[in-house]
């Protein structure tokens, strides 16, 4: 085959993936020591270089699953890097990828013992512009969790009002007001409200829900605007 490109510089192509979690210490990410040079023995993000005939998207499935064990992850690509001198090894670009999924999923498939959950407040440093990728990722995530409830994918498959309202506040550092988080939640039908509670929190307890996809997505095709935290506040 015709080489029409040989006159070009080669690179490398990798994918790096921000993987959030959620538990009741609040919002955590996930990342791994590295045991390779360059950077051996520091924090790092998630992340390998794309192989042939697969997509970034197809690319950043198979890192997280390989880690993790999990599938259907969500997964939103977020930017692309490409300062020349970001990897001291080589010329390589790195598309970043921001992931959610649950803390006690990756714990009971964790077959990675380089790789630990962190706070978002007590960050180790990372490599190269992982710092970075991390600080536009929350960005996105807080202009996202505005208008969607994407945060069921750190929640468990049942969850209380109050995990959900922690969850909110872990992602904006702030403090929400309880009354009206609660009817803007359950004034958009997504919920379906289960007959136990959680009684680990208080005496009176606090019932359990879980999230109905069916009904999101026909309020979704329908032009629903989902309108959760304006402008960062309640």
């Amino acid at each position: 085959m015709e080489n029409y490109y040989k006159a070009h510089t080669k690179f490398y192509l990798a994918v790096d993936c921000i993987i959030f979690g959620f538990d009741e210490d609040g919002l955590k990410l996930l990342v791994v020591k590295r045991d390779f040079e360059p950077g051996k023995g520091q924090w790092s993000l998630v992340g390998g270089f794309l192989s042939q005939g697969e997509n970034l998207d197809e690319a950043a499935q198979r890192i997280l699953h390989k880690l993790t064990g999990l599938e259907n992850i969500y997964l939103e690509q977020l930017a692309t890097y490409g300062e020349p001198a970001r990897d001291s090894a080589a010329r390589v670009v790195s598309i970043a990828y921001y992931a959610l999924i649950s803390t006690t999923k990756f714990k009971e498939n964790k077959s990675n013992r380089n790789a630990c959950w962190y706070p978002l407040n007590g960050l180790p440093n990372l490599i190269f512009d992982h710092n970075q990728m991390v600080a536009k990722a929350i960005l996105r995530l807080r202009r996202k969790a505005a208008s969607r409830p994407i945060g069921f994918e750190l929640l468990p498959a049942q969850f209380t009002l109050p995990q959900m309202q922690a969850l909110y506040e872990s992602i904006y550092q702030q403090q929400i007001d309880k009354r009206n988080f609660r009817k803007k939640i359950l004034s958009m039908n997504i919920l379906e409200k289960l007959p136990e509670k959680d009684m680990t929190g208080s005496k009176r307890g606090a019932y359990k829900y879980k999230f109905n996809p069916s009904k999101y997505n026909e309020l979704l095709n329908n032009g629903y605007h989902f309108e959760i935290i304006n402008n960062g506040k309640q």
